[in-house]
């Protein structure tokens, strides 16, 4: 079954990790995906690439400037018209305590994590029909109280709302806006934290493991698909229970 079949989906941040991850499964399920990264690799190797019954074309770009956005929807524009599907995932994470915030960790990452979404989806406004969607990727640090992580889980509390906001403005489009928001999930930063670390985070999680990037994108063709065409506003936990019970 091919849920976006000729869909086209704009994910930011989509050259590895959880977007990467959501490119390939969108990607699987029909649609012709444009994954935007800062990385010239990612956003390189390879230029076009087939997957499943669908397409990724990688797009070398900085989805936190309004530059970047421009040659994003730019591109989009002259190639495809439309816009079906947005994911916004590009973030940064940084650890913090209160008395070690910087005004520079801060504004990095309100610049990208909330500035940048915004304007990102208000970029595709004008590129998405009746029937889109728009797909935030948030985190439960947003509803807990994570040591070190005060600014990023500010970051992603400010993604929750706008999606109530964007989800009431654009219902009279048809279009709709949701948020996904995983616990600790198994990519690459996580490659550099100790055994101890990584064994007291899963502690944490009742599933007793961490997340696979598959889930998070299984979560996200969900509420980018017709099969949610009854869901905006929501928030969908990805987190094995951490944050739920």
């Amino acid at each position: 079954m091919s849920r976006l079949q000729d869909k086209v989906a704009l994910v930011t941040g989509g050259g590895s990790g959880i977007g990467g991850a959501i490119a390939q499964r969108f990607a699987a399920e029909g649609a012709t995906v444009y994954a935007t990264s800062r990385s010239a690799a990612e956003a390189t190797q390879p230029p076009s690439a087939e997957t499943g019954t669908g397409r990724i074309h990688p797009l070398r770009a900085d989805a936190g400037t309004a530059a970047g956005l421009a040659h994003v929807f730019g591109t989009l524009r002259a190639d495809a018209g439309r816009i079906d599907v947005l994911v916004i995932n590009a973030g940064i994470s940084e650890f913090a305590m209160l008395g070690d915030i910087s005004e520079d960790l801060f504004d990095r990452t309100f610049a990208l994590n909330v500035r940048a979404a915004l304007f990102a989806a208000q970029g595709a406004l004008d590129l998405m029909p009746a029937g889109g969607s728009i797909v935030l990727i948030g985190s439960i640090a947003g509803a807990i109280g994570t040591q070190g992580y005060g600014v990023y889980g500010a970051s992603k509390a400010a993604l929750r709302a706008f999606a109530r906001t964007w989800a009431n403005e654009l219902a009279p489009r048809g279009i709709r806006v949701n948020v996904v928001s995983p616990g600790p999930v198994d990519t690459a930063m996580f490659d550099a934290v100790s055994d101890e670390v990584r064994k007291a985070i899963t502690g944490l999680v009742p599933m007793g493991r961490l997340g696979r990037a598959e889930e998070v994108a299984a979560a996200a063709l969900f509420l980018a698909s017709s099969e949610s065409s009854f869901t905006t506003g929501a928030e969908l936990a990805v987190d094995g229970g951490m944050a739920q019970v």
